[in-house]
């Protein structure tokens, strides 16, 4: 610090979510649109002001609330602390983003400024929203290559085909859905449920159904990677 420069004191603190969910074979992220201030017509992640009395894990929660029915997150975990000085114009505020994932068979009914938006094809973001969304969606993808993630992405029953589409559109990548079975049962996170899904309208042999073993997060293989086919010990590989 330059002799008598005076230091900066952050006395703000805001809690973001990247709530993401699977759907119609597309990743996607929630996002709502400022209809007013310096990010005007921008869109940005749910959140807000960190109360004097509150806890982050509260916090984010009360925050969600008032864009998605929370009792639909399959999962919530701390992502990351941004502190950039500059990260918003003329002011000085701390950002703590969580990760929070919702079932591909979930729908909420959202408020009218907010929408879930591909994480392909992002809109103009607030601030450092963007950077914090790919943030959360490396998270995801790392976390599916070693832990039971899945689990909070698909519904409670599926079929290896349904799996196959969550995963590849999560990681972005396509996926095998024999070898992704193959690799799940090996790794013990999905079992078969015993019951076969209903044929479909063009008629033939009804699939198996699966289901996770549990919906709570496991590390099943620390130094897995779920790579793209064009490279070694991928899942179609």
């Amino acid at each position: 610090m330059s002799p008598g420069k005076k230091p900066i004191v952050a006395t703000d603190h805001e809690v973001l979510a990247v709530v993401l969910q699977v759907a119609d074979d597309v990743l996607r992220v929630l996002l709502w649109q400022h209809d007013r201030g310096p990010a005007a017509g921008a869109w940005a992640l749910p959140g807000g002001p960190l109360l004097t009395d509150e806890t982050l894990g509260r916090s984010v929660a009360s925050q969600l609330a008032e864009k998605v029915d929370v009792r639909h997150l399959s999962h919530l975990e701390q992502l990351e602390t941004r502190s950039d000085l500059d990260r918003i114009p003329q002011t000085r505020v701390l950002a703590t983003a969580y990760l929070g994932l919702v079932p591909s068979d979930e729908r909420s009914v959202l408020p009218g400024d907010t929408q879930w938006h591909s994480v392909a094809a992002l809109p103009t973001m607030a601030f450092d929203h963007a950077s914090i969304t790919l943030s959360g969606v490396r998270r995801l993808r790392a976390k599916l290559s070693y832990t039971n993630l899945g689990f909070a992405l698909a519904p409670a029953v599926f079929t290896a085909s349904e799996l196959q589409a969550i995963y590849q559109a999560a990681l972005g990548h396509e996926v095998s859905a024999t070898n992704l079975k193959r690799i799940l049962l090996r790794r013990e996170q999905i079992v078969a449920t015993g019951t076969h899904s209903a044929p479909g309208r063009t008629g033939g042999r009804p699939a198996v159904e699966y289901r996770f073993r549990t919906r709570h997060i496991e590390v099943t293989d620390q130094f897995a990677v779920l790579r793209p086919p064009d490279q070694p010990r991928s899942l179609n590989g």
